[in-house]
């Protein structure tokens, strides 16, 4: 089985009643991969918070082989399996080489991270994206309306992306409608503790909401961070 990748995370509730975000990662033993697991619950109340633990749970528990569409989609049934009304948006991404499939649904981000550069890797499924693909006005409200979800999306809908440089940031929108790209880049170069930073700063900078990051670092870089475990 190849190496798997140094990865870190940091979660803060900010000004929220409950910290609505979750994050997953898992990798079977003797498997061929790892998976990566961000969810946003949709709202501040409990039934947001269960959705969101939920489906980055079941995502992150999906075979690898079954790919990054594959575990948005065990998402979807955890999550619809719990009854209620708790929703949610996610990204997942799954490494079986030397790259990620990615998939997501909702404004939950991935980007490329190669230790020098960031690029987003998604586009955000809000209204206000959909607008701006029509040209059309924009108003601030539109941002945090999501037009697909965990609980609400059909397999077509789903957003799908590949990622080859092998690093990898994952955010929740706390923290990348927070902080600036030329921000987060500086974040991202401190690479021991660069997704404690991103929440941080998130917050100190008057954040809003629930922020949350997941970072993969590239090969090579200089990290202090123990290796992922293998689960049994």
């Amino acid at each position: 089985m190849r190496e798997l990748p140094h990865w870190h995370t940091a979660s803060a509730q900010g000004p929220r009643d409950y910290n609505a975000d979750a994050v997953a990662a898992y990798a079977a033993a003797g498997g061929r991969g790892i998976v990566f697991a961000l969810a946003d619950g949709v709202g501040d109340h409990p039934n947001a918070a269960q959705a969101a633990r939920t489906a980055a749970s079941a995502a992150a528990r999906t075979p690898v082989e079954q790919g990054a569409v594959g575990a948005v989609l065990a998402a979807q049934r955890a999550v619809l399996a719990l009854g209620g009304a708790g929703d949610c948006v996610l990204v997942v991404a799954v490494r079986t080489g030397d790259g990620y499939g990615i998939a997501w649904v909702g404004d939950a981000r991935a980007y490329a991270w190669d230790g020098y550069t960031v690029r987003q890797v998604t586009k955000d499924h809000t209204l206000a994206q959909y607008f701006r693909d029509h040209e059309q006005p924009v108003t601030p409200r539109m941002e945090h309306v999501v037009t697909t979800s965990v609980r609400t999306a059909g397999a077509h809908e789903i957003g799908t992306a590949t990622v080859t440089t092998g690093g990898l940031l994952l955010t929740s929108d706390g923290v990348h409608k927070t902080l600036s790209g030329p921000t987060m880049l500086d974040i991202l170069g401190m690479p021991d503790r660069a997704a404690t930073e991103l929440v941080r700063t998130a917050i100190s900078l008057g954040g809003s909401d629930n922020a949350t990051a997941i970072v993969v670092d590239p090969p090579g870089a200089e990290v202090t961070t123990e290796k992922f475990r293998v689960a049994a």
